[in-house]
């Protein structure tokens, strides 16, 4: 999660201005936890607990799940990002060029892929699971959580440059995670994004998760992979960075994307990587992000 540090952003940048909710992060960090566990860790009452929670939990920091126990419902708080990257300086200058996209995973436009494999709708399964094939039958369009074991799914991003006009950056984010056989959460996959041919890095992700529901994963969808974790990969004139990390030396300038160029951008994950634990891919109504692959292209 990369976060603007501006006025508009109060409500999150606020939540790590309290010892309580910093240290309540920190426990989260261990294992999910219900209000009244971490009020007894932190020696505060549930009503205090509460209100941070709340304040944490519209932040998009947690998420929490109403469950049974011993003694009534149990309100349960996990935390949901796997680090927040402040970012001071505005990414881009008032009066610069930049167009967005959102792409919705079942337009995809190339795909090979092995079993374990599938793609849904929010309403149902598409198709046969474990079944390729499906992967071009028509309703492939609106998929919005797309698995697979092994292999790549491609998609072409529009080019709107025109006349001299030459791409200066581009910034891709998506929800993702490991592919397992119904959901582990220590299954490590080395998961490589490309463009244009061209590998921009490799990033393991550590697991396949669906130990705790997805915020936005249908209450049909049955027990298994539930949501993923939000990854940035943005191409720069100094490299490329996975959320703000750098992955990569491949600038933009090395990509040359100029009007009538291709942007063809793959998720791929061979079957023959040190962690060939597969991609589980996120659009909207499914996992803990309401969004498609969202798009950002600077241009000069």
């Amino acid at each position: 999660m990369i976060i603007q540090v501006n006025t508009a952003n109060m409500a999150l940048l606020e939540c790590f201005s309290s010892e309580t909710r910093v240290r309540m992060i920190e426990l989260l960090d261990r294992s999910q936890m219900s209000i009244k566990e971490l009020a007894a860790e932190l020696g505060v009452s549930s009503a205090i607990v509460t209100k941070h929670v709340q304040k944490l939990e519209s932040a998009g920091i947690i998420g929490t799940e109403s469950i049974s126990g011993a003694r009534g419902r149990l309100k349960m708080c996990r935390l949901l990002p796997e680090f927040v990257t402040l970012q001071l300086r505005t990414p881009t200058a008032p009066n610069a060029n930049v167009y967005t996209v959102s792409l919705p995973i079942g337009q995809y436009t190339d795909f090979k892929v092995k079993p374990t494999c599938g793609l849904s709708s929010e309403l149902s399964i598409i198709g046969l699971a474990d079944d390729p094939r499906y992967f071009w039958a028509p309703d492939h369009v609106k998929a919005k959580i797309i698995w697979f074991a092994s292999g790549f799914l491609e998609y072409r991003i529009p080019n709107y440059l025109m006349g001299g006009q030459k791409a200066t950056s581009i910034t891709i984010t998506l929800e993702i995670c490991s592919e397992a056989p119904g959901y582990n959460e220590n299954w490590p996959s080395d998961i490589s994004f490309h463009m244009n041919g061209t590998l921009l890095g490799t990033w393991t992700c550590p697991g396949d998760f669906g130990a705790q529901k997805g915020i936005f994963t249908p209450d049909w969808w049955p027990h298994g992979t539930q949501y993923g974790l939000m990854k940035t990969i943005t191409i720069r004139k100094d490299g490329t960075f996975l959320d703000g990390i750098q992955l990569s030396a491949l600038t933009a300038a090395d990509l040359d994307i100029k009007p009538n160029d291709e942007m063809r951008f793959r998720l791929s994950c061979p079957d023959t990587g040190a962690h060939a634990g597969g991609i589980s891919l996120f659009g909207r109504h499914f996992g803990n992000y309401d969004q498609e692959i969202e798009v950002t292209v600077t241009y000069e």
